[in-house]
């Protein structure tokens, strides 16, 4: 088994535990085989004062598919 590792941002103005939930579910629809993923940072949009975006850096770990 070989696994590939990439990374993808997911937003929510909902917090960053949505965030990251955003982020695995919208690669899920084009990527097959996910095992797991580990959250690599954090990062929010500020305006007037207010938190108001949250963005989680989600590293996604998934299994290639052998070739035959």
């Amino acid at each position: 088994m070989v696994q590939k590792v990439t990374e993808v941002v997911g937003k929510s103005t909902q917090g960053f535990a949505k965030a990251a939930e955003n982020a695995v579910l919208t690669a899920a629809k084009t990527v097959r085989n996910l095992r797991w993923f580990r959250v690599t940072e954090l990062e929010g949009s500020i305006k007037d004062q207010k938190s108001v975006e949250y963005h989680a850096t989600v590293r996604l770990y998934f299994e290639l598919e052998d070739a035959k």
